[in-house]
């Protein structure tokens, strides 16, 4: 029980600590590999990294004495189409397609979100590119430490200092954006956009605002220089992570990722056994997560009482959750 309720709902944190990951280098890439029941690899990053060709690195696991189960990757976007004739599930995207930001700003989202978008500037909020410093550093260590619960659950930065912040901040440094909003000279918000191979397509790595600063919406703002930083590099795809989470349909996230223009976008994702028992488990589904069979219903209920635990835990108001 203590398990479902630490781990439903996770929303795609950019790093996350717990789930038995490792990392190794198998030819030119970085692996990671996570799971104990059955050992499922991918490239890292691979909703920024893509292979035009899988089968030399599917080759050299197979070598690779590892005892990985599952190999894993997607297809890059616009390509939605099964390419490879591996065994394969259906996996969601919230995805933008991006042609110019002014398109973007009056053809593809309403009214609602262009107030949004202009609430921060009119309360004093400035959105810009910003460089990879240590100021940067520092602001993003402050808004990880605001809080120990994130919609709902336990975040997984908090606590973090800031060598650890900038570790995992500065991954894939030479094709990221850094967004920042301030208030002043205080950092409030700010977005990590990754770009792939190519340039085409970019994905939020991460986004993320202070909790006092909620009432200037600058997540919103900061959503909307991240179309236009897109629109300046010739990125036609902007990727939010998923469009849903497991069975859960509706949720405040998505509902923002519709509001700015983003739809979804089902892909293939492949898993290719490396092993007889990675043969055995695809069919069977053990690759997935325990809580990714909990029915909706109970879900939901699992949630709830997770964050009246952490309200009473931390002492911490509704709006905080």
């Amino acid at each position: 029980m203590q398990y479902l309720l630490r781990n439903l709902g996770n929303y795609g944190q950019e790093q996350i600590r717990g789930r038995y990951k490792s990392m190794t280098r198998v030819g030119d890439r970085d692996i990671k590999i996570e799971g104990r029941l059955v050992r499922v690899a991918r490239i890292d990053g691979d909703s920024y990294r893509f292979m035009e060709d899988p089968r030399p690195m599917i080759d050299a696991l197979r070598k690779s004495r590892l005892g990985i189960d599952l190999f894993t990757f997607t297809q890059k976007l616009p390509e939605t189409k099964p390419q490879y004739d591996y065994p394969m599930e259906w996996d969601n995207l919230a995805v933008l397609p991006i042609s110019t930001y002014d398109n973007w700003w009056t053809k593809q989202i309403g009214f609602k979100a262009r107030n949004k978008a202009k609430q921060a500037e009119k309360k004093g909020v400035l959105v810009r590119e910003v460089p990879f410093d240590d100021a940067l550093v520092h602001g993003i260590w402050k808004i990880y430490n605001e809080c120990p619960v994130r919609q709902g659950r336990l975040f997984w930065h908090y606590g973090r200092n800031q060598e650890s912040v900038r570790k995992v901040s500065e991954t894939f440094l030479d094709s990221s954006v850094f967004i920042g909003a301030y208030e002043g000279d205080e950092l409030i918000g700010f977005v990590k956009l990754t770009l792939d191979e190519t340039g085409t397509q970019a994905g939020i790595m991460h986004i993320i605002s202070t909790l006092g600063s909620r009432n200037k919406a600058p997540t919103s703002a900061m959503l909307a220089r991240a179309v236009r930083s897109c629109a300046d590099r010739g990125v036609s795809h902007l990727v939010f992570a998923n469009w849903i989470y497991g069975r859960r349909q509706e949720s405040g996230l998505r509902d923002f990722k519709e509001r700015n223009a983003f739809g979804r976008v089902d892909v293939p994702r492949y898993y290719v056994p490396l092993t007889r028992w990675g043969s055995v488990a695809f069919p069977l589904r053990l690759h997935h997560k325990l809580t990714e069979r909990v029915p909706e219903p109970l879900a939901a209920r699992l949630r709830d009482l997770r964050s009246a635990w952490y309200q009473r835990k931390f002492h911490l108001s509704p709006d905080a959750l």
